[in-house]
């Protein structure tokens, strides 16, 4: 089959097209996929580049797990596509499905979430003609949308109703959403919205309109020189009850400052920097609350569903590549000049 390869840490150069690679088969319990469309997200460049870190040394290579990955490894977690072929235990009736794949292997629950395997990291992924992944991970969906509309929705999108779920969102509240024109971020504001919170969206001056048009009801330039006091500004003194951030960096003692007392800060993301500063006293005289989130669990994934097969979420598709132009989707990517999602599809 046709398929890009990562061969190691690094850059573009890492990414080789091959059409030579053998096609997968569907072990006992698996689907095989014939993929439609495959979405990028900030973890394969994070995973291409080994910028995870490790606990111990902030700079060493890792994959998303702080630990070595195997390559060769076909990226791609954001699958959408047909089952073609399945394994021993799975019925022939699912032959010519079309799913969208949850890309978190793992069984039981929160706990064993966190050190899941990760379509794309820890096994193949969608960046390829044909994935295999574990047949519960395979969900049906129907509907008008095409499969690069269904790509843009997996991880992101998970991530963030992980995130709203983690941090007990509820109708009537604010959320601040940093970084609110990349995946998760827009991901963000769709999903709060649809819960009845309302939102104050961070981007830049190109894409505040469509973080309005998205649902925020207000918007701050992210280049500004006082965030605390352009979010007060917006929210005409209304109080912030949870910021859900996927930026980090310098703004974060800022972004503890806008809570209110009793307030959740969920992180999913470090675009802005990994390591933080704030004053400690902040987050223990308003007794606030911390709260890490990454990926999303098959619950999570499962509730995302059903809001898209109820039509309450606008697939953000910004550009679509050919398999073969990979790398050249990637150095797109990292630019950040667009709004959603870029994918890339089979298809010539």
């Amino acid at each position: 089959m046709r398929a890009v390869v990562l061969t190691g840490f690094g850059g573009p150069e890492k990414l080789e097209y091959r059409e030579d690679v053998p096609d997968p088969q569907a072990s006992p319990g698996e689907v095989r996929i014939r993929v439609g469309a495959a979405a990028l997200n900030n973890t394969d460049i994070w995973t291409r580049e080994g910028a995870y870190g490790s606990s111990e040394d902030p700079s060493s290579t890792t994959g998303w797990r702080r630990e070595a990955l195997r390559f060769p490894r076909i990226q791609g977690a954001d699958i959408a596509g047909r089952i073609d072929q399945v394994g021993s235990g799975v019925p022939d009736s699912r032959i010519g499905e079309r799913v969208l794949v949850d890309p978190m292997i793992y069984t039981g629950g929160e706990e064993e979430l966190v050190v899941n395997d990760y379509v794309g990291s820890e096994r193949d992924g969608g960046f390829a003609e044909f994935v295999t992944v574990p047949a519960g991970n395979a969900l049906a969906v129907d509907g008008p949308m095409s499969d690069a509309e269904l790509a843009t929705f997996p991880t992101a999108y998970t991530t963030a109703m992980r995130m709203l779920n983690r941090a007990a969102v509820q109708p009537g509240e604010t959320v601040l959403v940093t970084g609110a024109s990349g995946g998760v971020g827009s991901a963000l504001i769709q999903l709060a919205t649809v819960r009845g919170a309302r939102v104050v969206a961070v981007a830049g001056a190109a894409k505040q309109d469509q973080a309005r048009d998205l649902g925020a009801t207000a918007v701050v330039d992210r280049h500004t020189t006082d965030l605390v006091s352009d979010v007060e500004t917006a929210l005409d003194g209304r109080p912030v009850d949870v910021v859900a951030d996927v930026v980090a960096g310098p703004a974060f003692g800022s972004l503890l400052h806008l809570l209110r007392p009793l307030g959740r800060y969920v992180v999913a993301g470090a675009m802005g920097g990994p390591l933080v500063q704030t004053d400690l006293r902040t987050v223990y005289l308003k007794q606030l609350q911390i709260i890490g989130s990454s990926f999303g669990s098959h619950e999570d994934f499962a509730q995302l569903l059903g809001h898209i097969a109820a039509g309450e979420l606008k697939p953000l598709l910004a550009q679509t590549f050919p398999l073969r132009d990979l790398g050249l989707a990637q150095q797109h990517f990292v630019e950040k000049n667009f709004f959603g999602k870029i994918v890339v599809t089979p298809d010539e």
